[in-house]
């Protein structure tokens, strides 16, 4: 197992994560006390989980018509813009 590859992404994902509008979500549904924060928690685990695996196919279905570098400079922009744009707004 490639534990840098591993730690790398849990760190990045991690950090990314840290409140953003799914975090702010589940934050909500958890503060309603007739809520099970079990149900909460696994509901919130399992979308992460099925949007992960979704980031995962569609970067690997992109990596096989795309070469890496131009991948890179695509999501290079992407985060430039909305960089940009949430200075804007």
């Amino acid at each position: 197992m490639d534990w840098k590859m591993l730690t790398t992404v849990f760190i990045t994902v991690f950090i990314a994560e840290l409140g953003d509008k799914t975090q702010l979500a589940t934050l909500l549904f958890a503060a309603d006390q007739s809520v099970n924060k079990w149900l909460v928690f696994l509901g919130a685990s399992l979308a992460l989980i099925l949007t992960s695996a979704l980031g995962v196919l569609g970067g690997a279905f992109i990596a096989q018509h795309l070469n890496e570098r131009t991948l890179h400079l695509v999501a290079g922009i992407g985060f430039i813009l909305i960089g940009a744009w949430t200075l804007w707004k």
